[in-house]
C-alpha cells in the first residue's frame, strides 16, 4: 500500500480488498468453532457486530487507518483461534 500519501488511491484500494476479504471470511468461520463458549444467539450477533465493523471499515480512504484496520482485524482473528474472545 502507500501509492498515495495520506488517502487511499483505488490502486491502493484494489490491493488491499483481497487482505480484507480474507480475513473478513476468516473471522466469521472462525466465530463458527465449538471452542467458544457462545450460545447460538450469541453466534449471532458477534457475526452482526463483526459485519458491522467492517461495513464502517470499508468507508475509510486514510492510508494509515486503512493499515491499522487490517492489523486489528488479524489481532482478533488470532486471539478467536485461540478460542477467545477478542
Amino acid at each position: 500500500m502507500a501509492k498515495g500519501l495520506i488517502w487511499a488511491t483505488t490502486e491502493d484500494l484494489a490491493k488491499t480488498r483481497p487482505v480484507v476479504l480474507s480475513v473478513y471470511r476468516q473471522i466469521l468461520r472462525s466465530l463458527n468453532s465449538s471452542e467458544l463458549p457462545l450460545t447460538y444467539a450469541a453466534h449471532l450477533a458477534k457475526k452482526a457486530e463483526v459485519r458491522t465493523m467492517f461495513l464502517f471499515g470499508s468507508e475509510e480512504r486514510s492510508v494509515h487507518n486503512i493499515a491499522d484496520l487490517i492489523d486489528a482485524a488479524k489481532h482478533s482473528l488470532s486471539v478467536l483461534k485461540q478460542g477467545r474472545l477478542p
